[in-house]
């Protein structure tokens, strides 16, 4: 019988599938096999675990020989073996990623695994700047800096946007220096940078505590290290908009001496924390103008108690109006130097 080339083509191609379909297996069976226990300074390796281990250079690398064999983790789900160098975790959601050293601690002083941090996801890596380290986790990233951090401190949630915003560690903050921690004073959570002593803050906000610092959800960062003028330059951002409110918080003189300096004052300020991001040129001279009005009105009414308030108040969705009605005396006594 004679077969028709159609026939024939169509067997070609099935045929080649064929191979195809074999070399991809013979290809998988090659790549799984590291994965087959092995025995290592008489401990058995294997799965996963054994792979990333053989990346390190196994008991020649930097976790040196296993001190026993896997473990199932707490979960139920992970697993664990422990070298002498520190331990690799796995789960089948972040992968096989040895944790050790300083953010290894860290992480362990944090509840390991199920602990806010989660598994790792990531290896450690070298950051930027070619000292510091940093390690990925599932909630959050931890960093490390041999005389910058102040030991290892995680990152993450809106403090860690912020951060990330501004440059990491590289930016505007520089490395955290501390935890987050609860801020009774300003109702936040509030992490600590290398760079000026700077804060970043997160608050849930309460808008039915009139003297709540943010009445809804903020997110920002202050600089406190003083200035003549200034005890404080704080900036707030309220999630989900972008509205910035500036808080500068003056000294006496302050008070007193920005009234015929406000450049010099408005300097001052931004000397203590970086000037926020996003603010375009309407913004910034609304912002500009609403810290004139603030200097040129303050006048204290008793010892202490100036009728601007302890702190002034900048809010860029105000629109701008001019320098000249935002100082007139006349003009400041309607709006006082609010004039939404």
């Amino acid at each position: 019988m004679e077969v028709s080339p159609r026939l024939l083509r169509r067997k070609a191609t099935l045929f080649k599938g064929v191979v195809v379909a074999l070399a991809s297996l013979a290809a998988l069976t090659v790549q799984a096999s590291p994965a087959a226990a092995d025995d290592v300074c008489g401990k058995q390796v294997g799965g996963a675990i054994l792979v990333k281990y053989i990346e390190l250079d196994r008991e020649t690398g930097p976790l040196g020989c296993p001190i026993n064999i896997e473990l199932d983790n707490p979960d139920g789900h992970g697993k664990r073996q422990e070298f002498a160098g520190g331990t690799i975790y796995w789960s089948a959601a972040s992968g096989a990623h040895p944790v050790w050293g300083a953010i290894g601690g860290k992480w362990g002083a944090l509840g390991w695994e199920g602990g806010k941090l989660g598994y790792p996801v990531d290896d450690e890596r070298t950051n930027p700047d070619g000292v510091g380290k940093r390690q990925q986790f599932q909630g959050g990233t931890v960093y490390w800096h041999p005389t910058l951090s102040n030991g290892a401190h995680p990152v993450w949630g809106r403090i860690g946007e912020l951060w990330a915003a501004y440059g990491w560690e590289g930016g505007a903050f520089g490395y955290p220096t501390s935890d987050e921690t609860w801020d009774e004073a300003y109702e936040s959570m509030t992490q600590r940078f290398s760079n000026d002593g700077l804060a970043l803050f997160w608050s849930p906000g309460d808008p039915d505590d009139e003297t709540a610092w943010c009445k809804q959800e903020c997110v920002g960062y202050s600089g406190a290290a003083g200035t003549d003028w200034f005890k404080e330059t704080r900036v707030e951002t309220y999630v989900g908009t972008d509205h910035v409110k500036v808080r500068a918080i003056p000294t006496r003189n302050g008070f007193v001496n920005a009234r015929t300096d406000f450049h010099g004052a408005w300097n001052q300020v931004w000397s203590m924390a970086p000037y926020p991001k996003g603010i375009d040129q309407e913004e910034h001279q609304s912002l500009y103008e609403q810290f004139a009005c603030h200097a040129a009105w303050a006048e204290e009414r008793l010892p202490g108690d100036w009728n601007t308030g302890p702190t002034w108040d900048l809010e860029s969705w105000l629109p701008s109006i001019g320098m000249q009605k935002a100082i007139d005396p006349i003009e400041a006594l309607e709006h006082e130097c609010n004039w939404s």
